[in-house]
């Protein structure tokens, strides 16, 4: 997926209330950016780091300034959490992940559950339909392993429990989490951060939720999703 825009490039002053960054330009402009991600960030919100951030000219949004990916351990990682849902559909339409293809609609934010929509369900005449779900992954404590969550989620972990309802009705629970970085090469459950997810993954994937892990190609212009990376689950 490129960019729609070049980004501009600055350094990180600092990220606070959540969703808001103040970013230092290049070119000295300091601007608040919309940051995009509610979890905690760790590793990502130290002030000095590099950043990238797009701009919107959309005369209806209160920034027009976004967070897109941040400068660390010797690379660029997107921090844009509604971004792999569009590389998932990005993906998907060009056959990109091999354990997804053969299917003849995907339809996205479907109700299912208890008041929850899915990210994609993939139908098809010849086999039953899939539920997946996508989680954005950035954390990375340990060189080589990403984690997620990187605080604790709750609601992710409800997504689980209905991954699993779906299996037992018979149909097919897919767990997709999108790596946003390419420096990792294996992906765990972050246990020590919230041992009710980790837990949760490992009951999921015992009940025959399908667990996949793709990291993603990261540069200033373009984020893709690249290759399957190992999961260290049961």
């Amino acid at each position: 997926m490129n960019f729609s825009s070049p980004l501009a490039h600055g350094r990180l002053v600092s990220r606070y209330k959540r969703f808001f960054a103040d970013v230092l330009l290049d070119d000295g402009t300091p601007v608040t950016a919309h940051c995009p991600n509610p979890g905690a960030m760790l590793g990502l919100n130290q002030p000095g780091l590099g950043c990238w951030v797009s701009r919107s000219d959309d005369p209806k949004r209160k920034l027009a300034w976004t967070l897109e990916l941040v400068e660390a351990d010797g690379g660029l990682v997107g921090v844009n959490t509604l971004l792999p849902n569009r590389l998932v559909a990005e993906a998907l339409a060009a056959d990109a992940i091999p354990e997804l293809t053969g299917y003849a609609t995907h339809r996205r934010e479907v109700k299912y559950g208890d008041n929850s929509r899915v990210d994609f369900l993939l139908t098809a005449d010849d086999r039953p339909p899939c539920w997946l779900e996508i989680k954005n992954v950035h954390l990375s404590r340990t060189p080589g392993l990403a984690e997620f969550p990187d605080c604790v989620a709750a609601r992710s972990t409800k997504h689980l429990r209905e991954l699993e309802a779906m299996v037992a009705a018979g149909d097919r629970a897919v767990a997709l989490f999108v790596v946003q970085r390419i420096d990792c090469t294996a992906f765990s459950a972050c246990a020590e951060l919230d041992p009710a997810f980790a837990r949760g993954l490992d009951q999921a994937a015992g009940s025959g939720v399908e667990v996949l892990v793709y990291r993603c190609a990261v540069e200033p212009h373009a984020v893709a999703i690249a290759d399957r990376i190992a999961w260290r689950g049961q």
